[in-house]
C-alpha cells in the first residue's frame, strides 16, 4: 500500500502518487492526473462496476465520472438504500466507528432485507454487471475494466451456503461486524467472527472463479491484461486488535495481495520478490497502452518487473493521514508516530469529509498556501485538522509508538527491534521519500524530523 485506507488508495490508483501527506479521505482534486480519464481521452473505453459505495459520498465524489462509463451497485455496509421508514436492525450486532448519526447498523440491517439469496448480494450484482461487459466486448480492443467490489469487507454478510463451509457450534449473539477497536470478546464469539469472514471470502473466491472461468471461455488470456489487487487489509484478532486506522500498520495492513497476468510477457505461476505499490498500477496500466505516466506520477510501470523481477524502487512509504509515517526496504519496517501538540493540515480545494460537506465553521480560519510540486501551479485550502477529526483513528498513547521490525527474523512483528543505527537509517530513507513527495513542513515535524 501507499495511502489507506479507501478512498486515498484509490485516489492513488488514478494519479499514482502518495496523497496521505497531504489530504485526509476525499475526492480527487482539480488538479490530479486520472489514469482512467487519461485513458479515456486516448480513446481507451474504461467503464467501472463497483458496488464500493464510497463513491457515491460526498468524499468521494469525482472518481466514478473520470470512466467513460459506470455502473454502481447498491446496499453495502451503511449504503443508504432500502427506504424503510422506522426500521431498526438487531441490538445484538456490533457497530463500528463513525459518527452517531450515520445509524450504519440499522440501515445495513434494512439493506439486508433486501437480500435473500446470494445472487441477490451487491458482490454478486457487481460480478454480473462485469462479467456482461466481458461477454459482449471480449473480442474488441481498447478497453479497460474495473470490477470492483467491496466484499470482503465488513459486515461480513453472507448466505447459509457459505457460513455451512465454516460449521461451528457457536450459539453467542450476532457478531459479523467487528468494531475498530482492541480484541475483548470471548474466544468463541472471535472465532465466530473469523468464520463469518472466511464465508465471505469463499463467497469473494468463487465469483472470482467465475470471471476466470470467462477469460477460459472467451480465450482472453492471449491478449488481455488481468490484475487482482486490493487496497488495504484487516486485522482478524493479530496484535490484538480488530479492523485497521486505530492499530500500526502490520503486515496483515500494509503487504497486499497482488497478481498480474501480462500476456506480453508469458510469464505464469511464478512470484517476483521486487518492492511495488499501489502507485505502480497506474503507469502500468497507462503502458499498457502504450502510454507513459505523467510527469506528477511517482509509480513505475511494473511490465519489466512481472518479466525479469527487475525492481522499480529501494525503499518505500506508507501510511495514512494523520497517524504514522512508515518506510520499508522489504525486509525491515519502521513505523513513525505522531509527536504530541504538532499540528495538521487538510490541503484541497475541495473541502468535503467522507460523508459531508466540511461545516462553515471549519473554514473559517483557513488559510492558503502556495502551490506544492504536483498542484499544477494551484494553491490550496489549508485547514487546520483536530487529531481526531476520523473518529476511530483515536488511539492509546501506549499504542502511538515509533516501530522497527525485521520481517526476514519476526515476520510477524511481535518483537520490535532496539537498534538507533538501524532506525537513522530508515529515518533517512523515509525523510527522502517525503522530500520526494514535496510533504508539507508540519509534516516532518509531525514525525520528529527536520525538513530538508
Amino acid at each position: 500500500v501507499g495511502s489507506m485506507p479507501c478512498m486515498p488508495a484509490r485516489r492513488e490508483l488514478h494519479t499514482g502518487r502518495y496523497n496521505f501527506l497531504h489530504r485526509s479521505w476525499g475526492p480527487l482534486e482539480p488538479f490530479d492526473d486520472s489514469m482512467p480519464q487519461l485513458l479515456k481521452d486516448a480513446g481507451v473505453h474504461t467503464h467501472l462496476v463497483s458496488d464500493h459505495y464510497h463513491y457515491w459520498e460526498d468524499g468521494g465524489c469525482t472518481y466514478h465520472q473520470r470512466y467513460t462509463t459506470w455502473e454502481c451497485v447498491r446496499g453495502q455496509e451503511g449504503d443508504n438504500w432500502q427506504p424503510l421508514v422506522g426500521f431498526s436492525g438487531p441490538d445484538s450486532t456490533r457497530n463500528v466507528c463513525g459518527e452517531a448519526r450515520d445509524n450504519w447498523v440499522g440501515q445495513d440491517f434494512a439493506n439486508r432485507t433486501a437480500m435473500p439469496t446470494p445472487e441477490l448480494q451487491p458482490q454478486s450484482r457487481t460480478f454480473r454487471s462485469g462479467l456482461e461487459f466481458l461477454r459482449r466486448n471480449h473480442d474488441r480492443d481498447n478497453w479497460f475494466l474495473q470490477i470492483e467490489t467491496f466484499d470482503p469487507h465488513e459486515p461480513f454478510f453472507t448466505q447459509p451456503a457459505y457460513r455451512r463451509l465454516y460449521p461451528e457450534d457457536y450459539t453467542g449473539p450476532r457478531f459479523d461486524w467487528p468494531p475498530y477497536d482492541h480484541v475483548t470478546e470471548p474466544l468463541s464469539a472471535a472465532a465466530h467472527c473469523r468464520n463469518q469472514y472466511g464465508a465471505l471470502l469463499s463467497m469473494c473466491d468463487a465469483y472470482l472463479g467465475r470471471l476466470l472461468d470467462d477469460m477460459d471461455a472467451h480465450d482472453m488470456w492471449r491478449d488481455t491484461m488481468l490484475i487482482v489487487a486490493t487496497d488495504h487489509g484487516f486485522l482478524l484478532g493479530e496484535h490484538g486488535w480488530w479492523a485497521k486506522n486505530r492499530p500500526p500498520f502490520y503486515e496483515e495492513l500494509s503487504h497486499t495481495p497482488l497478481f498480474i497476468w501480462d500476456p506480453r510477457t508469458g510469464c505464469a505461476g511464478e512470484r517476483r520478490q521486487s518492492l511495488v505499490q499501489t502507485i505502480d498500477l497506474a503507469p502500468t496500466l497507462l503502458g499498457c497502452f502504450g502510454l507513459s505516466p505523467t510527469p506528477d506520477m511517482q509509480g513505475h510501470d511494473l511490465f519489466d518487473t512481472v518479466r525479469l523481477d527487475v525492481p522499480v524502487r529501494q525503499d518505500a512509504l506508507f501510511g495514512m493521514f494523520g497517524a504514522h509515517i512508515c518506510v520499508t526496504d522489504g525486509r525491515y519496517v519502521y513505523m513513525r508516530a505522531d509527536r504530541p501538540d504538532t499540528p495538521l493540515y487538510d490541503y484541497t480545494l475541495l473541502p468535503l469529509h467522507q460523508r459531508a460537506m466540511y461545516a462553515p465553521e471549519e473554514l473559517q480560519d483557513l488559510e492558503l498556501a502556495e502551490p506544492f510540486s504536483f498542484t499544477k501551479g494551484c494553491r490550496l485550502l489549508k485547514i487546520r485538522m483536530p487529531k481526531d477529526f476520523y473518529p476511530c483513528m483515536s488511539v492509546a498513547v501506549e499504542e502511538n509508538r515509533d516501530l522497527l521490525f525485521d520481517l526476514q527474523s519476526d515476520p510477524g512483528q511481535v518483537y520490535p527491534l532496539d537498534d538507533p543505527a538501524l532506525e537513522q537509517r530508515m529515518l533517512e530513507r523515509m525523510r527522502r521519500l517525503m522530500e520526494e513527495n514535496d510533504a508539507p513542513a508540519e509534516q516532518y515535524r509531525r514525525v520528529g524530523l527536520q525538513k530538508p
